[in-house]
C-alpha cells in the first residue's frame, strides 16, 4: 500500500516525484523541505488511480481504436467518469487514508482534497518511471491545465472517500477531455493523483505573481479577498489588486467595494464553501496593508528562487496573521501585445473635465480611428509619409465630391495640418477636418456616422450646417457618382496593379528610387480619392439600410453586418487565405510541421529550406508567392519603421504557426464564411418576414457587400503603397549608411521623407543627419514610455503645441481616469489579462451549459467563469468577465489560447447588451461599445486588429 498512499514520513522522495503525485503536490513537498509554511498533506499516487480504473474496465466499453473520432473518445471518457463517480474505495485503501487523515488533524478536523493530472509519460514507459519535470501535466511549466481537475474543501472524515473518487472521476471531466484534445494530448491516457491537505481556515487569501503577467515586467501583482482562496481563483469574491515594485518597495492598489467573501457558514461543520457577506466595516478597507503586500511579494520572490522561473503562488492569512503557502506554479505569461504603444489600463498624460460651452478656446484632436493605422508612437518617417497621404487623398476626395478648386487652393494650409504629431502619436486636427469635410455638399448626410467612426463627441463636434435644399440639390451628383463608382474602382485597381508592375522594374540607384517615389505619390494624389468616395457611399448605404431595418423590424444594424459578408474574395481576404493555404501545405509535411511548431531560433534557415524546395516544390512556390503578393501585409504595416515579410520573409513563419497548430484550412474558412452568410440571411428572414421589405434590405446589403469588398481591396492597396515607400526609404537609408552619413540604414525611421530624399537631390537643409536622427530617436524612445493619451483631447488655442499639450484635457473625462469599472468616453475598464485587441458581437452568458455554438466567433461576457465554461471559451474570440484576477481561470485560459481577455469589469453583463458589437483591449483592460458605423462588414463575428479605419 506504500506506493498508493505517500506521506512525507513514509514516501521518501516519492512525494517530490511529479510523475507519481503530479507537479502540484511535488512542488509543495519541495517547498516544505525548503522551510516554507506549507500545511501538512499526503497523496494518493497515480498508481492508486490506475488500480481503481483497471478494476472498472470490465464494465466499461472497449477503448476507442487509434484514430477514432472525437465523439467516440468523449463517449468513452464520459462512461469512465460515471463509473468512477459511482465506485467506492477498496476497504484497505479507505482504512489507510483514514489513518493518515487522523494524523493530519484528528477525526474532527477538516481537509482540502485536490486532484492533479500527472505528467504524460511515453506509451512504453513503465509506471513510476516518469517524464521530466517539464512534461505536460497539471501545473507544469509546459501547460498549467488551469482548473481542469476538481477540488473539494472543508472535507471531514466522513466525506473523505467520496471526495477521493470524485477527484479521480475529474480526470474525465468534459472540459478536461476537450482541453486535452485541444492541446493535442490523448485524453484516454489521463492519470490523476489526489492530495489530502490540512484545511487552512484563512480570513484573507491571495494569489501573487512574481512578474506582471500582461507583459512580464518585474513588478509583482497580488490579488486578495476576504475568506478562503476559492473566492479569488473562482472569481466569486470581491477582489482587491495590489502592485508592488520590488526595486523601490512602492505599493499601489486598485480596490473595490467588497460585499462577498467565501467560506464555511457559521454553525456548519463541513461542506462546500459558500458566499458570505463581508462585514460592513471591512467593505471599503484594503484587504491587505502595504506591509503585508511587501511580505507576500518577498515570499513569492523566495519561491521563484527555489524553482528558478517566474511563479504565481496561492496562500492564506489566518486570524493570527500567519501566512500559509498553499500552491505554487510556473506563470503563464502573456505574449507580446500586438498593438504598439499600449501601456496598460491607466490612461495618463491628459486629465481634466471636458470644457462646457463658454470655456476657453480649444483646439480639438482625435485619433480614435487613425490610431488603428498608426498605433502608439510613430517615427518621423512614418508621420511625414502619412501626412502626405492624407493631404493628397483628401484633396482628391474633395475635388470628386464637388468642392470648388478655388476653395481647396485657399485652404491648402488646412490640408497640410489636418493630421498632427503629438509627441509621436498621430492625431486628426478636428477643427480642420470639420472645415474641410463640411464643404462637401452631401456631408450632412453622413456627418453623424462619420463623427461616430471618428469618436468625436461633445464640444469637439462640428457645427451642423444642415440645409435641406442644398442636400436635395446634391443628391443627383451623389447618385451619378454612385453609378460611376464601380467602374472608377475597377479603373483604380487596374492602375494600381500597373504601378506594382512598374515597381518591379525600378533599379536600386538613388536617382531611380527617388524618381519612382515622386511619380508614385503624384499619381496616387490624383486617384486615391476614389477609396474615400467609397467610404462616403458606404456610410450612406448602410445608414439607409439601418434606418429601414429599425423602422421595419426594430432591430439594430447587427443584422445587416452579417449580410454584407461573403461574395467575391477581396484582396485582404486573399492574403489571409494564402497564409492559410501555405499553413496547410506546411502541415502536410511532418518534418516541416514539427520544425515550424517548435518555434525554432533559426527561422531564417528554416525559411531558406522551404523556399529552396527541400520540403517540396509546392511549399516553395507557395512561400515565395505569398511574399511576392502579400509581403507588405504585417502588423502595423503602415508604419515605415516596422518590418514586414517583404524585408524579412522568414517572419511569415510566425504568421502561419498558429494556423498550422490549429489545422486551419481554406475550405473550412470558406465554409464558415458561407455558413455565417447563411445564418445572417436566416436571421433577416426571422426579423423581417415581409418578402418585399426583405428584398429591399437584401438589395441594400448586396450593395454594402460590394462596398465592403472595395474597402478591403483598396485598404490592401494602401498597405502596398506604404510598402513601396518603405522599400524605397530603407534602400536609401542603406546608401546613407554606406556613405557614412548615418550609423545604420534604419536610422531613416527618425528622418522625414523630404530629409531622406533631400540628402541626395540637394534640397535638404540639414547636413548632420546622424545627429538629427539621434535626437529624434531619443525623443521617440522617451515618448514611447509615456502613458497613452486619450483618443479625444483639447489643447488651449493660440499657443505653440509644446506649451499647450501639457495643458490638454480629455474630452468627456469624468472623475478618476483609469479606475477599474469606470466608464470614460464610452469605455468600461477592468484589468487586461491576455493581450490583444478584438472586435466582435458580445454573447452574454450566465450559464455555462449554454450551447458552445452560440459563442462561436463571439466575445464572451460573463459574471465569472470556471472550468465548466471551457467549451464556450474555446469557441470565443475574446472574453470579458465581471470578476477575476490575473491568476483566474479566465485569465490563464485566455493567455493560453491567445484570446484577448479583460477581467474585473463590474457590471459587464448588464452594461453590455447581448449581441452588441464591442471592442476589447486585453492590454489596456478596456471594453468599448462600438457605434454602428464601426461595426465590421465581415461576416465573422470578431476581427483582430488591424481594425477598420474610416478616414
Amino acid at each position: 500500500m506504500t506506493e498508493l498512499v505517500v506521506t512525507a514520513a513514509t514516501g521518501g522522495d516519492v512525494l517530490a516525484d511529479a510523475a507519481r503525485v503530479g507537479h502540484k503536490f511535488a512542488r509543495q513537498e519541495v517547498l516544505r523541505r525548503a522551510g516554507f509554511r506549507v500545511p501538512e498533506f499526503f497523496c494518493l499516487s497515480a498508481a492508486a488511480f490506475d488500480e481503481a480504473l483497471e478494476a472498472l474496465r470490465p464494465a466499461l466499453p472497449p477503448l476507442p481504436v487509434d484514430g477514432a473520432g472525437r465523439e467516440a473518445v468523449e463517449a468513452w471518457c464520459a462512461a469512465a467518469r460515471a463509473a468512477l463517480t459511482a465506485s467506492s474505495l477498496p476497504a484497505a485503501l479507505a482504512e489507510r487514508i483514514g489513518k493518515e487523515f487522523a494524523g493530519l488533524d484528528g477525526p474532527g478536523g477538516l481537509v482540502a482534497v485536490r486532484a492533479c493530472v500527472v505528467p504524460v509519460a511515453a506509451p512504453d514507459t513503465p509506471a513510476g518511471d516518469g517524464p521530466a519535470d517539464g512534461a505536460v501535466g497539471e501545473d507544469s511549466a509546459v501547460d498549467p491545465f488551469a482548473g481542469m481537475s476538481d477540488s473539494f474543501l472543508y472535507v471531514d472524515e466522513g466525506g473523505l472517500a467520496e471526495a477521493v473518487v470524485r477527484c479521480w472521476a475529474s480526470a474525465f471531466n468534459p472540459q478536461a477531455v476537450r482541453y486535452r484534445i485541444l492541446r493535442g494530448l490523448d485524453p484516454l491516457r489521463a492519470r490523476v493523483a489526489v492530495g489530502v491537505q490540512r484545511m487552512v481556515l484563512g480570513t484573507r487569501s491571495f494569489v501573487a505573481f512574481t512578474r506582471d503577467p500582461r507583459g512580464g515586467s518585474p513588478h509583482q501583482v497580488v490579488a486578495a479577498a476576504y475568506g478562503i482562496g476559492e473566492g479569488v481563483v473562482q472569481e466569486r469574491a470581491d477582489i482587491d489588486h495590489f502592485f508592488h515594485d520590488p526595486a523601490t518597495g512602492e505599493v499601489s492598489a486598485r480596490t473595490v467595494h467588497k460585499r462577498w467573501s467565501m467560506g464555511l457558514p457559521e454553525g456548519v461543520a463541513a461542506g462546500p464553501p459558500v458566499l458570505l457577506p463581508v462585514a460592513g466595516e471591512l467593505a471599503d478597507l484594503p484587504v491587505l496593508d502595504d506591509g503585508q503586500v511587501r511580505a507576500i511579494g518577498e515570499l513569492a520572490a523566495r519561491v521563484e528562487e527555489v524553482f528558478g522561473v517566474p511563479q504565481d503562488i496561492e496562500g492564506a492569512l489566518t486570524a493570527d496573521g500567519a501566512v500559509h503557502l498553499l500552491q505554487a506554479r510556473p506563470m503563464v505569461l502573456a505574449p507580446p501585445a500586438p498593438t504598439a504603444g499600449a501601456t496598460g489600463g491607466v490612461t495618463g498624460g491628459v486629465t481634466g473635465a471636458d470644457p462646457a460651452g463658454d470655456g476657453p478656446a480649444r483646439v480639438y484632436w482625435g485619433n480614435h480611428n487613425i490610431t488603428e493605422s498608426f498605433p502608439g508612437v510613430s517615427g518621423a518617417l512614418t508621420f511625414s509619409q502619412s501626412r502626405e497621404f492624407y493631404r493628397r487623398s483628401f484633396t482628391d476626395l474633395y475635388r470628386r465630391m464637388g468642392v470648388p478648386e478655388s476653395w481647396i487652393r485657399d485652404n491648402a494650409h488646412r490640408l497640410g495640418r489636418m493630421v498632427g504629431y503629438l509627441e509621436g502619436q498621430v492625431y486628426y486636427r478636428l477643427e480642420d477636418w470639420h472645415a474641410l469635410h463640411g464643404q462637401m455638399p452631401m456631408f450632412e448626410l453622413v456627418r453623424r456616422g462619420w463623427e461616430q467612426a471618428m469618436g468625436i463627441t461633445g464640444p469637439a463636434r462640428g457645427e451642423r450646417r444642415w440645409a435641406a435644399s442644398a442636400v436635395a440639390r446634391s443628391l443627383p451628383r451623389l447618385a451619378w457618382r454612385s453609378v460611376l463608382h464601380p467602374w472608377q474602382v475597377r479603373s483604380f485597381l487596374r492602375w494600381w496593379d500597373r504601378q506594382l508592375a512598374e515597381a518591379e522594374t525600378v533599379g536600386d540607384s538613388p536617382e531611380e528610387l527617388i524618381a519612382f517615389h515622386r511619380r508614385l505619390w503624384e499619381r496616387s494624389g490624383e486617384r486615391w480619392g476614389v477609396t474615400l468616395v467609397n467610404a462616403f457611399i458606404a456610410l450612406v448605404v448602410l445608414g439607409s439600410g439601418s434606418i429601414l431595418l429599425r423602422r421595419w423590424t426594430g432591430e439594430g444594424p447587427q443584422v445587416l453586418a452579417g449580410l454584407t459578408g461573403g461574395g467575391r474574395e477581396n484582396r485582404s481576404l486573399q492574403a489571409v487565405r494564402a497564409a492559410v493555404s501555405l499553413a496547410e501545405l506546411v502541415g502536410a509535411v511532418p518534418e516541416l510541421r514539427a520544425a515550424v511548431l517548435e518555434d525554432r531560433s533559426e527561422p531564417e534557415q528554416l525559411w531558406q529550406q522551404m523556399v529552396s524546395g527541400r520540403h517540396g516544390a509546392a511549399v516553395a512556390e507557395a512561400a515565395l508567392g505569398y511574399v511576392a503578393r502579400y509581403g507588405d501585409r504585417a502588423l502595423h504595416d503602415l508604419k515605415l519603421e516596422e518590418v514586414t515579410p517583404r524585408q524579412r520573409p522568414w517572419t511569415v513563419l510566425a504568421l502561419i504557426r498558429p494556423l498550422v497548430r490549429q489545422g486551419a484550412t481554406v475550405a473550412a474558412s470558406r465554409a464558415e464564411e458561407q455558413a455565417a452568410a447563411r445564418r445572417a440571411r436566416e436571421r433577416l428572414r426571422e426579423v423581417c418576414p415581409n418578402p418585399a421589405k426583405r428584398a429591399v434590405l437584401l438589395g441594400i446589403t448586396s450593395l454594402g457587400r460590394d462596398l465592403a469588398r472595395i474597402r478591403e481591396d483598396t485598404r490592401f492597396c494602401r498597405t502596398q503603397l506604404f510598402g513601396l515607400s518603405r522599400d524605397v526609404m530603407w534602400k536609401l537609408g542603406a546608401e546613407l549608411a554606406r556613405a557614412g552619413v548615418l550609423d545604420d540604414g534604419l536610422d531613416v525611421a527618425d528622418l522625414t521623407i523630404e530629409e531622406v530624399i533631400g540628402a541626395f537631390d540637394g534640397t535638404g537643409t540639414v547636413t548632420d543627419l546622424r545627429a538629427l536622427a539621434a535626437l529624434r530617436r531619443t525623443e521617440r524612445e522617451r515618448w514611447a514610455k509615456n502613458p497613452q493619451r486619450p483618443a479625444l483631447l483639447g489643447t488651449p488655442a493660440g499657443l505653440p503645441l509644446a506649451r499647450s499639450l501639457p495643458r490638454a484635457v480629455a474630452v468627456g473625462a469624468v472623475g478618476a481616469v483609469g479606475a477599474v469599472g469606470a466608464v470614460n468616453d464610452g469605455l468600461l475598464r477592468g484589468i487586461g489579462s491576455s493581450a490583444g485587441v478584438v472586435r466582435g458581437r458580445a454573447k452574454v452568458v450566465l450559464d455555462p451549459s449554454t450551447d458552445p455554438d452560440l459563442a462561436v466567433g463571439r466575445i464572451l461576457v460573463a459574471r465569472e467563469t470556471d472550468p465548466g465554461w471551457l467549451y464556450l471559451m474555446m469557441s470565443a474570440t475574446g472574453m470579458v468577465v465581471e470578476r477575476g484576477t490575473l491568476l483566474s481561470h479566465t485569465a490563464i485560459t485566455g493567455r493560453l489560447l491567445g484570446v484577448p481577455t479583460v477581467v474585473a469589469v463590474p457590471g459587464a453583463t448588464t452594461a453590455i447588451p447581448d449581441g452588441a458589437w464591442i471592442e476589447i483591449d486585453g492590454t489596456a483592460g478596456t471594453v468599448r461599445l462600438l457605434p454602428p458605423s464601426e461595426q465590421p462588414a465581415e461576416p465573422a463575428a470578431a476581427v483582430h486588429t488591424e481594425k477598420g479605419e474610416t478616414p
